[in-house]
This record gives structure tokens, C-alpha cells and sequence, in this order.
């Protein structure tokens, strides 16, 4: 099977900043305009290289995604995986990199390329690109594994994560046994799940169709706390005080897509009528079936979390 894997052009401080951060299991390599990215597909391996004069390929992850977001969004996402310590350092790098002035620059949005699994080579394991690697790159080249060179990048990889000892991240583990070129399952951590589970419902709220983008929040059907996953069928995008009372039991969805109000929300509050009003309607799923809400994790938040 052949796939493909992308060598990208890395900033050596986002490098830095997150080959400090313990168990790290996902990673934001965002780019600083708007643009898509469509080289990859879900499960393909994402290479970062360093800038010159390093100009070697240090570490990579699993490709989950990509979208393009608010950068506010993205910092509450990601934080610190985003590889900047603050908010307000990662707005100055992207302004600077767009050339635009801070005192009159709006709100920005930038691209988004979420990895899961992100690994960091010892620097003894680095190795260089392939050889038709052009100095003139500034962005990425995709590389195919049917390509003697995509082939050989495959197995440098290997090489290189084979001696790893720690399978935090899960890869190093997994490294050991790819054998030929395969699609790696994403494990996917909370800010990937936020963003996959935001695009997969148009950005709007499945309940109210809600679509300022900061009032909504990727809701966990069966809390990973209690055995859910970050997968895009355990996620339905609400308006924040409906993932508030959803968490809390006073709302429910059913199996069958309705919205269902407790009582208790009248008895406990004597208030209540805007979701009242809502009562009996039909939630918004998306069009593809392996990525609506599961049935069992509905049964379950009716069963075990739903107040009545």
C-alpha cells in the first residue's frame, strides 16, 4: 500500500518548545495565513525538518486533520501544543510573519495541521531529507512511499525510532512493526477532537444552530473520565450553557436524534422556558454514519447521566 508523508520546513523554537513538554500527544503545526491543507490524508506521517544550516529531519507525528480556525480558538485548543508559551506570543509571531501591524490588525485566522503521537529524534538520530530536496522549499514536499525516495524516507524513519525506549507517544511502539508502508489509526487528544467535532458539524450548534464560533464547544457524549473517547462519534458541537447542562444531566439526546429537557431544571431554577422551548427537536447530525453520535454512548448518557 503506498502513502504519503510530507517533510515540512519546522521553526526552531516551535521544535524546541515541545520536545520539553512531557507527554505530549498532540501538536498544532499551524501556519500563519489561512491556507489548506490537503496534502495528506488521515493516519499519514508528517516530518518536520529545521531550518538551515541544520537542515535535517528531527521528529513528525500522525496527520489527523486540518481546518482553518481562529487564532483564539486555536490557543484554546491546543495552549502551550501549540509550541508558544502564550497567547499573546503566538498573535506577535503570526502578525510578523503576515507583516501586518499589531495596532490595527483584527482578529486572524490561521491554518491548523493537527498531529497526534508527535515524536522528537534524539539529535543523534537525525537524519537529512531526501536527496532532491530543493534550499528553495519554504513550506512542505510530499513525498509517495511507491517512490524509491518516499520508500527510503519510510524506512529511514524506522531506522531512526527504532531504538526509541519510550512508547509515551505510542509510535515508538508501533514503529517497530510497520513493515510495509500503512495508514497509522490517530489517536486523537482533546484539542484535535475539538476541531475534527467543530468542522464535522459546519460550526454550527447541532441543538440551536448557534454559529458564533466562540459560544460553541465539542461536547463528550460518555466523558473520557468515564470511558469515552476523543473519537468523532463520542462529539456533538453545542452552544456553551447546553454542553454545561448536557455534562450536568439536565439535558439529554436521544438515540433517535431528539433533544430532551428534564424537569428538574424547572424545579431546581423556576426557569428554563428558552430550553423548554427546544424540547422534542430534531438535533443536526453529520451526513456520514460513521460519524454521527453513537447510539450506545446516547443510551448511556440517558441511562446514566440524564436527571428526568
Amino acid at each position: 500500500m503506498a502513502v504519503k508523508i510530507v517533510v515540512a520546513v519546522t521553526d526552531g523554537d516551535w521544535f524546541e518548545q515541545l520536545r520539553r513538554m512531557p507527554d505530549l500527544m498532540e501538536a498544532n503545526f499551524w501556519s500563519p495565513s489561512p491556507r489548506p491543507f490537503r496534502a495528506l490524508q488521515p493516519g499519514e506521517l508528517f516530518l518536520f525538518k529545521l531550518h538551515a544550516p541544520i537542515n535535517m529531519i528531527v521528529g513528525g507525528g500522525i496527520f489527523a486533520s486540518s481546518t482553518v480556525m481562529p487564532l483564539s480558538l486555536a490557543w484554546e485548543a491546543f495552549g502551550k501544543s501549540n509550541g508558544v508559551t502564550s497567547l499573546a506570543e503566538m498573535r506577535t509571531r503570526i502578525l510578523r510573519y503576515r507583516k501586518l501591524d499589531p495596532r490595527t490588525a483584527g482578529p486572524v485566522e490561521i491554518g491548523c495541521r493537527v498531529l497526534t503521537q508527535p515524536f522528537f529524534l534524539e539529535e543523534s538520530r537525525w537524519f537529512p531529507p531526501p536527496p532532491s530536496w530543493s534550499k528553495n522549499i519554504v513550506s512542505f514536499t510530499t513525498y509517495g512511499t511507491d517512490s524509491s525516495e518516499g520508500a527510503a524516507l519510510w524506512n529511514s524513519v524506522q531506522d531512526a525510532m527504532t531504538p526509541a525506549v519510550s512508547t509515551s507517544t505510542g509510535f515508538s511502539e508501533e514503529a517497530s512493526r510497520f513493515g510495509e508502508p500503512v495508514l497509522i489509526r490517530p489517536r486523537l487528544g482533546q484539542g484535535a477532537f475539538r476541531l475534527l467535532v467543530t468542522d464535522l458539524y459546519d460550526r454550527r450548534c447541532a441543538i440551536t444552530k448557534e454559529r458564533t464560533l466562540p459560544a460553541l464547544e465539542a461536547a463528550h457524549i460518555r466523558p473520557y473520565a468515564d470511558g469515552g473517547e476523543h473519537s468523532p462519534n463520542n462529539g456533538i458541537l453545542m452552544r456553551r450553557d447546553i454542553h454545561s447542562l448536557f455534562d450536568q444531566g439536565y439535558v439529554t439526546i436521544t438515540p433517535d436524534s431528539r433533544f430532551e429537557v428534564s424537569r428538574r431544571i424547572r424545579e431546581e431554577f423556576e426557569n428554563g422556558q428558552h430550553y423548554y422551548e427546544l424540547h422534542g427537536s430534531s438535533v443536526a447530525v453529520p451526513s456520514i454514519a460513521s460519524q454521527q453520535p453513537d447510539r450506545d454512548a446516547l443510551t448511556w448518557h440517558n441511562n446514566s447521566r440524564f436527571l428526568g
